[in-house]
């Protein structure tokens, strides 16, 4: 049977998606100087992913994550910190799976293989549908001890790769484009996570393919919305939401309801941001700041790392020592990066 989903566009979803609109609006007029975005991307970097993480049991905090990120050891168990490197990579590769025209069944495997890698029990459960029948429960405490109370008992194992296939149509639909890119994510984020097609990450990449399809449509393609935090801050509120979904026989209102409104909320938070720091940045009148492809990755590196040396650049662009300096000098003179250290300990950072 073809995926069709069913909801009704409601007051509250007309609401907050005018709201979305007025509120990105401001952010994309926004006079914001390179290290200022850059600092924006890092912050919703670092906060998606110790949300989506948390929300799976990861108990890092947001300061671990944000050391991690940069390459300092912190105390927490190798899967925790695995999980958070393997959600940051998962999240900088957006760009890279933007470039194909279509979703496919094939990017969600490699999705789901980027956040679970060298963190399951099985290796083969990583980039793979899953095999057996799985449950969603919750532990409860009955007076004498821990039990599994099962919430949800997602479609049958041979049931995945017919659901998926007819998501990844729908998807690719001519009249699937006409669909504002909030309610086509949140449609895709539910889906996924109903259709459960692995046997772990199945929450982690429910929320990536939104982010993706966020960032694919233009909306969020500066990467600067933390809308995984917003499911954080109240997870049940979150988890009521999607279930929701199931009490009204597949109906996703009341789920599209939340979702534009967590949309609604963290573009607000951006905005705010933008207002504090675009407002004061470039003069009126400025000139804009072009930079290259590469410039721009440079930056980012820096954003997610902190830092960035000449052999990290040489081996990611794949040239020559000179061709890299060659970029640095030109954001130096911009004032957007500065030198630290001298000889083969000299590495860049953000100029303040």
């Amino acid at each position: 049977m073809p995926f069709n989903p069913r909801y009704t566009i409601t007051d509250k979803i007309i609401n907050d998606l005018t709201l979305i609109t007025s509120g990105r609006e401001v952010i994309e007029q926004a006079r914001l100087i390179p290290q200022w975005e850059a600092r924006l991307y890092r912050q919703a970097l670092m906060r998606n992913t110790h949300s989506s993480t948390a929300i799976e049991g990861n108990k890092l905090s947001l300061e671990q994550v944000e050391s991690v990120s940069s390459g300092k050891d912190v105390v927490g168990t190798t899967k925790d910190k695995k999980e958070v490197l393997n959600y940051l990579k998962a999240l900088e590769s957006i760009p890279d799976l933007a470039k194909t025209d279509t979703i496919t069944a094939r990017m969600m495997l490699e999705i789901q293989k980027t956040i679970t890698k060298d963190t399951l029990e099985d290796p083969s459960d990583s980039g793979a549908f899953r095999r057996k029948q799985v449950y969603v429960g919750k532990r409860v405490f009955d007076g004498t001890t821990y039990k599994v109370e099962v919430e949800y008992t997602p479609p049958g194992a041979k049931e995945v790769p017919g659901l998926v296939d007819n998501f990844i149509k729908w998807l690719a639909a001519e009249e699937t484009h006409n669909i504002h890119p909030v309610l086509l994510a949140g449609i895709a984020h539910y889906e996924i996570a109903r259709i459960h097609p692995f046997i772990d990450g199945n929450g982690r990449t429910s929320r990536l393919v939104a982010t993706l399809i966020l960032y694919k449509t233009g909306f969020d393609h500066r990467r600067i919305f933390a809308l995984d935090d917003y499911y954080d801050r109240d997870r049940q509120a979150y988890y009521a939401a999607l279930k929701a979904v199931q009490k009204s026989g597949g109906d996703l209102t009341l789920w599209l309801e939340y979702f534009t409104g967590g949309v609604a909320a963290s573009v607000d938070e951006v905005r705010k941001a933008v207002g504090k720091l675009g407002h004061a940045g470039k003069p009126a009148g400025a000139k804009p700041i072009h930079l290259t492809q590469k410039q721009t990755a440079i930056i980012e590196h820096i954003a997610v790392h902190g830092r960035v040396t000449n052999r990290d650049m040489q081996q990611i662009f794949k040239i020559s020592a000179q061709a890299v300096h060659k970029e640095f000098t030109k954001l130096v003179e911009l004032n957007i990066i500065k030198t630290v250290g001298q000889g083969r300990s000299l590495y860049y950072v953000l100029d303040e």
